[in-house]
C-alpha cells in the first residue's frame, strides 16, 4: 500500500504541536531530574535532566526523616472520603433538582449557579467562620464535611439527569419502584459517565486542596500533603534551597493523580451521549 507524502503544511503543524508539548512537560521532567540532584548540583545546573550524580538523598529525607508519611495518609483519608461523599451527595441534590417537584427548586438551583461564580477564597473566612460555630475547627470532620458537596458537581448531574428519558422512571414506577428505588437502581447506575466524572473532579480537587486545610486546621497531626509540602517550601526542614526535596515531595504528590488520570481518560463524560446509549 503506498502512502501519501504529508504537506508541508502537516509537517510544520506537527513539529510546533511537538515543540509545544516538550514545552509544556519539560518543568515536569525537570522537577524528576532534580528530585535525584544533590543539593549543590541543583543549585548549579537547575534546568539539567541528567543528573551527575544520582542521588536519593531526597526520598529518604521525606520518608524517613520528616512527617511525610503521615501527610501522605492524611490526604489518602481526606480524599477517598471526599470523593465518596461527593459522589453520594452530589448524585441526590443533582437527582431531586431534575426530577423531584418541590417548592423552590428554581431558587435553590439559581443559588447553586451563584455560588460557582464565587470565587473560593471569599468563602475562606465565612467557612472558618462556621466550622469555629459548629466546634468542628481542628478536627477531621472540619475538614472533610465542608467539601463534601460541590456546586460544579450538582450542576453536572441535574444536567445529566435531565437528559435519561421519563419513560425510563415512568416504566419502573409502572413496575411498583418507588422514588428511592428508581434512583438507587435504575437512574444511578445510567449516570455512570457523570459519576466517573465526578471521581476524577473530586479525587483531583480535595487532593490538590490547600487553602480550606489552612482555615480547618493546625493540628500537626492532621496536616495534609499540600500543607506539608507548602510548609517544606518555607524551609521547614533546614535552610537553603532544598530544591531536590521540594520537587521529590512535588513529584510524589503528581503520581495519584496521573495515575487516576490515565486509568479513567477514555470514561470522561459525554452526558448527552452517556443518556442516549442508557
Amino acid at each position: 500500500m503506498r502512502h501519501r507524502p504529508w504537506a508541508v503544511g502537516t509537517v510544520v503543524l506537527h513539529v510546533a504541536l511537538a515543540a509545544l508539548a516538550l514545552l509544556y512537560i519539560y518543568p515536569f521532567l525537570i522537577s524528576i531530574a532534580t528530585s535525584f540532584k544533590t543539593d549543590a548540583e541543583a543549585v548549579a545546573n537547575p534546568l539539567s535532566l541528567i543528573p551527575q550524580t544520582w542521588s536519593t538523598a531526597a526520598y529518604e529525607r521525606l520518608f524517613v526523616h520528616s512527617d511525610f508519611p503521615l501527610w501522605f495518609r492524611n490526604s489518602v483519608i481526606v480524599t477517598l472520603c471526599v470523593t465518596a461523599g461527593r459522589v453520594l451527595f452530589n448524585s441526590l441534590a443533582g437527582y431531586a433538582l431534575a426530577r423531584l417537584p418541590f417548592r423552590g427548586r428554581g431558587v435553590v438551583f439559581a443559588g447553586i449557579i451563584a455560588v460557582m461564580a464565587v470565587p473560593g477564597v471569599v468563602l475562606l473566612i465565612p467557612r472558618f467562620l462556621v466550622i469555629n460555630t459548629f466546634g468542628i475547627y481542628n478536627t477531621w470532620a472540619g475538614i472533610i464535611v465542608p467539601l463534601l458537596v460541590d456546586a460544579a458537581g450538582v450542576f453536572i448531574m441535574k444536567n445529566f439527569f435531565e437528559s435519561i428519558p421519563p419513560a425510563v422512571e415512568e416504566a419502573a414506577r409502572i413496575d411498583g419502584a418507588g422514588t428511592w428505588r428508581i434512583f438507587w437502581s435504575v437512574v444511578l447506575p445510567m449516570a455512570r459517565p457523570a459519576l466517573v466524572t465526578i471521581v476524577i473532579l473530586s479525587f483531583q480537587g480535595s487532593w490538590n486542596e490547600l487553602t480550606h486545610f489552612i482555615v480547618a486546621s493546625q493540628r500537626a497531626d492532621l496536616v495534609t500533603l499540600t500543607k506539608g509540602v507548602a510548609q517544606l517550601s518555607s524551609g521547614a526542614l533546614s535552610q537553603g534551597s532544598q530544591f531536590p526535596l521540594n520537587l521529590g515531595a512535588a513529584v510524589i504528590m503528581t503520581i495519584p493523580v496521573a495515575v487516576l488520570f490515565f486509568v479513567f481518560q477514555k470514561r470522561i463524560m459525554n452526558a448527552s451521549a452517556g443518556a442516549v446509549k442508557g
